[in-house]
Parts: structure tokens; sequence; C-alpha cells
């Protein structure tokens, strides 16, 4: 629980004496409203955050990316958690090279090519060993830019940008030429985001981003716990103050 301190009230007595109830330091819940840095997108189902990048980059560059922000291409572990990322507002409508009205982006599958008779034959996998448990797409759309010497493909989801297109969560799979350029979908685990909304690492102290710049709790699996507030006396010599919301125990006096 947060501490928050509460101004001196005053209310009329019997007899028309002034009663003064001076109440400090009350307890209230702490809401902790990140769970993600800024730009990422937060899915309680999966305790995972996303974020589209929009460089235009291809796959394997969009790989190295994502792995610096300690992440990997997305992977999809159930259907609610596919519809949550068709749902979601990316913002890509500015950018040259997506249309306005659908967008793709790379995510982690790649499909194999077994025979190349007169249709294309080949399955799906996962990208990366180890990737936890995830469901496999339908057969793909083979992209334009496709190499005859390629036996690997990557894959692009496609969603639209038409919120009622979006919300009936609308999309298709592409297998495409894993050096084309696009947008691509990063997903990490959820993390601790400081007030400041820097992320903290696993067993270290912070303040994490809520109401209460007093607060100071260890990160665990992404969430803030055993967490402890300083109790702030109120500022001398002044009736009326502020609270700086990211400083503990700083205020600014309003007195004349």
């Amino acid at each position: 629980y947060g501490k928050e301190n509460v101004d001196s009230r005053h209310s009329r007595g019997r007899g028309g004496e002034t009663t003064r109830f001076h109440t400090v330091n009350v307890a209230q819940p702490v809401r902790f409203s990140r769970k993600c840095p800024t730009g990422w997108h937060h899915y309680e189902g999966t305790a995972s955050c996303y974020r589209v990048y929009l460089n235009g980059e291809n796959y394997w560059d969009a790989v190295q990316t994502c792995q610096r922000v300690n992440g990997s291409l997305a992977t999809f572990t159930a259907d609610q958690e596919l519809r949550f990322i068709l749902a979601q507002e990316w913002d890509l409508e500015e950018k040259t090279f997506v249309r306005k009205d659908q967008h793709r982006f790379w995510v982690g599958y790649q499909y194999v090519i077994t025979n190349r008779n007169h249709s294309l034959e080949g399955h799906w996998e996962v990208a990366y060993k180890g990737s936890s448990e995830v469901f496999l797409p339908p057969d793909p759309i083979f992209g334009t830019a496709m190499s005859e010497k390629e036996n690997v493909l990557c894959a692009q989801l496609q969603c639209f940008h038409f919120p009622t297109l979006r919300h009936h969560g609308l999309h298709s799979w592409y297998a495409e030429n894993c050096y084309e350029k696009s947008s691509f979908l990063c997903k990490r685990s959820q993390t601790c985001v400081d007030i400041k909304d820097n992320i903290v690492d696993e067993g270290y102290y912070f303040t994490p981003k809520g109401n209460d710049p007093c607060l100071s709790c260890t990160c665990h699996n992404g969430e803030p716990e055993m967490c402890v507030a300083a109790l702030c006396e109120r500022p001398q010599g002044c009736q009326q103050y502020r609270k700086d919301p990211k400083e503990c125990c700083k205020f600014t006096c309003l007195d004349p």
C-alpha cells in the first residue's frame, strides 16, 4: 500500500465550535499502470509485451533487432493472443512501404519447402529453438518475390487498418522471401518499469510507475513485490503545497 498525505479538515461541532481533524498517512491501494516499456502493448493472457517496428528490415535483421531489446520475433500460443494482436492500432499508415488499408510484418515462423513440383509443398516451423508451445499458421499465400533457389521462406502476418476489419480478426499468412524488407513484430516478457520509464532487471529495487514516488519495490517476474513506502513530513511553515509526482518527499510551496 502507498501512503497518501491528506490535508487537515474542519467541521462545525456542537455549540458552534470548530473541531479540527488532522489525518495523515492514510494507506491507499496503489495501481501499477505499466508492465511494458513505452511503445509496447501489454497482453495479460501471456504476460508479454509486443511492439511493431517500422524500420523496414529483412527477416534476419529483424531477428537481431528483437534480440537487442530482449525479445524475439513474435509467435503465438493461442487464438486469443493472435486476436489481441490483430485488434491493436499499430500506427503504420504514414510509412511509404505500407498500404493504408492493410499492413504486413515479420513474425517468428518459417516455411520449409519440401516439394517444388506443380505446387509448392512444405510445412511451417517455429524459427527459434526453445520457443514455448505455439500454434502453427495455416497454409500460406506465397509472396511474389520468391526465388526458385530458396527452400526456406519467412512468415508475414497481414492485418487490416480499418477498425471494422481489424476487430473482426481478418488476417492472412504469407510465406515471403526472407530478404524482402518489412515491418516486424517483436515479443518480450513483461517487465518492471520504474517511475521514470526505465526497465528494471529481475531482483532489483525500484519505484514503479503508479501514483506514489515514495514506494520502493523488488522486481520479481516482471511484477513489483515486497513494496515499502516512505512516510514524508509535511513541509514546515507552508500552508498550501504541491507534492512532486516523481520525486519522493519533494514539495513546492504554494503560499504567496
